[in-house]
């Protein structure tokens, strides 16, 4: 294989304009309800719940007028026309003819010029004429009757104003959310996937209970084709309905004659057709290359958030509970699978088989229903009687047998900690070989990336962790998602940041061996990096539109849900944590909550005499956005803390916040510093607190553990005593302690609170350092400035901070093994030190790794590389020319993809530009390079000196083809929008990033990532103006 062929040199020259998904679609145009005209039908009265006005900001496309041209007066006018009822009419502004019959003649020269009184009074008649005029005109007829005009009634709701539908008549509804007027009862699905032609055909048959008086049924369907339309309301007829579809929301509408009445039951029937989506969302096409070379297609679902509606027409809101039956049509040489267990097949004269699958025996909302089309293969075993299965495509079977074990260990774990077993009777885990998302819950049908499900017998303990993390993550979501599901998206961290805390509180209790607090404590520091921008969000927050919504799966819904329900836990007395979530769980089993629920179920399990609330102290972590910088301000044994928002504020403004939290604050002190009876605690609600401690005491630590969601700021002195402490013995912290000192250190370094100087004074204990976070929080800091100096082709000062990492790393540097290491925590120091030692090009490290991967090659690639050290030993190899051609080779034909995926970030690292070229472009491709890994490609060339410009080009040349194959607001989107942006640092960089998103208007240029990425600009621009002369002068 060449990939430099000369058919390839040419580079895709696509347009930059943003094309916009159908979802995103500009406001449609706005039809004149409020004219007499027989042209438009009655619309029936609103429905209780429909409080739907138009807002001010709204674009009108009025009659006579283009989209933007009216003025902020004209728009006040019209705004004010509709608030009195009235239609908004434009009136001509054409010219008078040339020639008019009135014409003026010239006054014969003989006549006297009229005097000036007299040309005064003509003036004055004029002007009285015109003004009553111009006051008969404006006023209502019913000025000068006897009666006068009515009073406007100020509590009459405003009419909605109602969007076109796809064939011209009004839409009967105008809100993204959909009215509650009816609700699902059940649901009857069959569906036909022609893997052939790539299309499907359906009928959805629901059973609707209608909640209140209404004359219309809105739901959700995106990209089907509706063929037939029929609906029956009690044991009355059945009657063909029309369909009407209003494409930007994705909502289709049946409109009545007659009026629904509450507590009838109506069934509405749907068929319709369309094709399996390439968009990795919705019900999509997915194929794999079998051992014999050939290509085999399958179609499987992802519906989170809101892609059920492109599978069956449907009421895709997580409040929309239902239950399920579905029935699959498929070639026999294929099996189908969805949420429930198959009941029975059945063979049609045509040859082709029809699965139909257990009515579900639980409510579900549409986003966990699936179902897949394939060939896998299943191992199985039964774990308190549920039967539990792990399929994959043939060939993989023996990488299923890790994942079957922590399901059978986690699956026991959560039926005795929930207190409520696992309600289904199968529970099934798929390896789809392209899955955009890590994994997804979906009830009893769990769907996984390969590399996050399967692994090698021989698989690393890093490997190991990977597939266990994500296995507990998707479990607990059966509790904390299914059983008990947001209402709306907003409290998407109900869901997220439960499953997170699950995930590594349970991995820890139950396999101690993957050290998981290690990797735990680390996602709560980046958490906190990306918090602590202005472009954050609160955990809890509004959200509407679909770019939105996609946009809330992000770190402060994962890990900072799961970070202050740590904090929680930790700052109630006894097992009242763990008591109080099964009482929300038993509270709510089937329905679905806000996040005020969850705290009034943990404060009711509390029966002691002076029971507190939590949800006063929880919502100042959920309802703001970021979290508090404690400045330690102390006085022999007297001590201050304040608190304040920790804002990295890109703009150099001076912000004053009102932002208070109420903050368990936990401390230790040099008397006793390390047993968790050690801990102190303190709980700072107000601006400023104080405390006392015994004169004596020579420093205190704060944030015990790093268990709370807060950073810390020492002054008078207390950063110098602790790094005195730390330099005369490392021991008088705990790991976790000495890693949050420099995290927080850096992290107020960008603040402008703490200089390099003092920075460098911390690390100078690390020296002694063994332990794995705080050398790994250390290193990750230290990478990121070289990293942006070497952006910046800082060469001179690149040279010192190579020599300062390795006064501070290198004798660990160089005592590292290269053979197997079962631990998991040394794993993890080992990859970092080594992956900082070649990148720096340490000689003995690039030795080492050459040699490695030549024997690797040697033995025709079955010699084992250790799953810690791949990485490192491929990326040192795909720098020569040999090396790069030789890891494609095996790219192509490796059967692991852990394995696959380093390769694929090793050919990633080159400074070839026409090997970075040729990834980038093969990945958008999809043929050689699944597309699905292209944001792994950006991220590993953004890293790399010569390609992060490459890669920016290339976001921006390729803009409409990404949107289309990664939503906006998508988590794939994010990733290479950060990835590309977060090293620049300079005004350039940061004039072509704010012009590249203000050019695309609506489509992505409000993503929260965007302004995350400007924001990121600024201040790594800002540090290098403070820093730099302070940095030359202390390397």
């Amino acid at each position: 294989m060449d990939p430099f062929d000369s058919n390839n040199q040419e580079r895709a020259n696509l347009p930059r304009n943003m094309i916009e998904n159908s979802m995103f679609e500009e406001e449609p145009d706005v039809v004149d309800l409020a004219k007499d005209s027989t042209a438009f039908p009655a619309f029936p009265a609103l429905d209780p719940e429909e409080a739907v006005y138009e807002p001010r900001a709204s674009r009108l496309l009025v009659r006579g007028l283009g989209e933007n041209e009216l003025d902020d007066d004209e728009e006040d006018y019209e705004s004010s026309a509709r608030l009195l009822g009235m239609s908004f009419m434009n009136r001509s502004t054409a010219q008078r003819p040339s020639s008019s019959p009135y014409v003026r003649q010239s006054p014969p020269r003989s006549c006297s010029r009229p005097s000036v009184r007299t040309m005064v009074v003509c003036v004055l008649f004029l002007v009285i004429v015109a003004s009553m005029t111009m006051v008969l005109y404006f006023l209502p007829g019913c000025t000068f009757t006897k009666t006068g005009c009515r009073k406007p009634n100020s509590t009459a709701p405003l009419e909605p104003v109602y969007p076109q539908s796809t064939t011209g008549e009004p839409f009967p509804w105008a809100e993204y959310r959909l009215p509650a007027s009816v609700r699902p009862l059940n649901y009857d699905l069959s569906l036909h996937p022609d893997l052939r032609t790539l299309t499907f055909s359906g009928r959805a048959v629901i059973t609707l209970s209608v909640q209140h008086p209404t004359r219309r049924i809105v739901l959700h369907a995106a990209e089907l084709n509706i063929t037939n339309a029929t609906l029956q309301v009690g044991s009355g007829p059945v009657g063909v309905v029309p369909v009407l579809e209003y494409r930007p929301r994705q909502q289709i509408a049946v409109s009545l004659g007659v009026e629904l009445q509450t507590g009838q039951l109506c069934v509405l029937t749907l068929e319709y057709s369309a094709r399996l989506s390439h968009n990795y969302d919705g019900f999509y096409n997915s194929s794999y290359i079998s051992a014999n070379g050939t290509r085999t297609v399958l179609a499987a679902t992802q519906f989170e958030p809101l892609a059920a509606r492109k599978a069956f027409p449907c009421f895709d809101e997580p409040s929309f509970k239902a239950t399920f039956l579905v029935r699959i049509t498929r070639e026999p040489g294929y099996i189908a699978l969805s949420n429930m267990p198959k009941a029975k097949t059945t063979a049609l004269p045509s040859g082709l088989e029809v699965d139909e699958f257990e009515q579900s025996s639980v409510k579900m909302s549409s986003y966990i229903v699936a179902f897949i089309v394939c060939d896998f293969i299943s191992t199985s075993t039964s774990v308190s009687g549920t039967n539990v299965s792990v399929y994959s495509v043939p060939g993989k079977t023996d990488q299923a047998a890790y994942a079957l074990h922590v399901v059978t260990v986690m699956l026991q774990h959560y039926n005795t900690f929930f207190d409520i077993p696992y309600p289904l009777k199968k529970l099934d885990l798929v390896a789809i070989p392209d899955f955009l998302a890590g994994a997804m819950e979906n009830w009893g049908l769990i769907t996984f990336r390969e590399t996050s499900l399967l692994v090698g017998h021989d698989a690393s303990p890093l490997e190991k962790q990977l597939v266990a993390s994500v296995v507990a993550h998707e479990l607990a979501h059966q509790w904390f998602g299914n059983l008990v599901t947001m209402s709306w998206w907003n409290d998407l961290w109900l869901n997220e940041g439960f499953a997170t805390y699950m995930q590594y509180t349970s991995l820890q209790e139950k396999f101690p061996e993957l050290d998981i607090g290690n990797l735990f404590l680390s996602v709560r520091f980046r958490s906190m990096d990306k918090d602590a921008l202005n472009s954050s969000h609160a955990v809890s927050t509004y959200v509407n539109a679909p770019e939105q919504v996609a946009e809330m799966f992000d770190s402060v819904s994962y890990e900072k849900g799961a970070s202050i329900l740590l904090m929680l836990n930790a700052s109630l007395p006894g097992r009242q944590f763990e008591k109080g979530i099964i009482q929300y769980l038993n509270d709510f089993n089937g329905s679905n909550t806000v996040t005020e629920d969850l705290w009034n179920s943990i404060t009711q399990v509390d029966v002691s005499p002076h029971r507190q609330s939590v949800s006063d102290m929880m919502r100042t972590w959920t309802l703001q956005k970021g979290f508090p910088l404690v400045t330690v301000s102390r006085n022999a044994g007297h001590v201050t803390l304040t608190q304040e928002h920790f804002l990295l504020n890109a703009d150099n403004a001076t912000h004053a916040s009102t932002s208070l939290w109420h903050i368990p604050v936990t401390y230790v002190t040099d008397n006793c510093s390390l047993a968790p009876e050690c801990r102190q605690n303190f709980t700072l609600t107000s601006k400023t607190g104080e405390l006392k401690l015994a004169d004596n005491v020579r420093w205190l630590k704060l944030n015990y553990k790093n268990t709370g969601y807060y950073m810390v700021d020492y002054k008078d002195g207390g950063w110098a005593s602790l790094i005195s402490a730390l330099n005369a013995s490392k021991d008088v912290l705990s790991s976790e302690d000495r890693a949050s000192l420099i995290h927080d250190m850096f992290s107020l370094s960008r603040l402008g609170r703490v200089s390099f100087r003092q920075i460098l004074a911390l690390l100078e204990y690390v020296r002694s350092e063994t332990e794995t976070p705080p050398l790994s929080e250390a290193l990750l800091q230290l990478n990121s400035l070289y990293r942006l100096l070497e952006k910046r082709q800082e060469m001179e000062l690149l040279a010192r901070m190579k020599v300062k990492m390795q006064y501070l790393f290198g004798e660990l540097m160089s005592s590292q093994t290269w053979g197997e290491e079962a631990n998991v925590s040394r794993q993890e120091l080992r990859s970092a030190l080594l992956e900082t030692a070649c990148s720096l090009d340490i000689v003995n490290c690039t030795q080492q790794a050459r040699d490695m991967f030549h024997q690797y090659t040697m033995s025709n690639e079955t010699m084992r590389i250790p799953g810690d050290l791949q990485k490192v030993v491929f990326s040192v190899a795909a720098q020569s020319d040999e090396g790069w051609t030789s890891l494609l080779q095996t790219y192509s034909t490796i059967s692991f993809d852990a394995e696959k995926r380093k390769i694929l970030q090793a050919l990633a690292s080159t400074q070839d530009v026409r090997r970075v070229t040729w990834l980038l472009r093969a990945g958008l491709q999809g043929d050689v390079i699944q597309t699905l890994e292209l944001p792994l490609v950006v991220s590993a060339v953004s890293d790399s000196f010569a390609g992060h410009l490459f890669a920016w080009d290339f976001v921006q040349e390729n803009w409409d083809r990404l949107t289309e194959t990664f939503p906006v607001g998508s988590f794939s989107l994010q990733s290479i929008i950060k990835s590309t942006t977060s090293q620049f640092s300079t005004q350039t960089h940061l004039n072509q990033v704010q012009g590249f998103f203000s050019r695309l208007k609506d489509a992505g240029s409000q993503m929260r990532s965007a302004q995350e990425a400007i924001e990121n600009i600024k201040l790594n621009q800002r540090w290098m103006e403070h820093n730099l002369p302070s940095v030359r002068h202390w390397l």
